[in-house]
């Protein structure tokens, strides 16, 4: 799933880059009025062991938070978010 605020072109990065690789995300785009709300959220929920800081974009793999941006970027770099992907069974091939 992948969380940012509508129109960002961070997010749009990051779910062209899951299209691209044959990934169908849900996509969700908040609004600036209620971004506090859904931030304060997201922070209570898929973080092992409490609370963290949720960046967005914010994307979850598997329903635990994976990161933003920055993340899944150096993650596709190294070679490992193929396998992520595939582990918890969001890409198939």
């Amino acid at each position: 799933m992948v969380i940012g605020r509508k129109g960002c072109c961070m997010c749009l990065v990051v779910k062209r880059l899951l299209f691209g690789l044959g990934v169908n995300p849900a996509v969700l785009e908040i609004d600036e009025k209620r971004e506090v709300e859904v931030m304060s959220e997201l922070e209570k929920i898929g973080v092992k062991g409490g609370r963290e800081t949720v960046m967005l974009p914010a994307v979850y793999v598997g329903g635990m938070l994976f990161g933003g941006l920055d993340r899944v970027m150096a993650t596709h770099i190294s070679g490992e978010l193929v396998p992520i992907l595939k582990e918890v069974g969001a890409l198939w091939l």
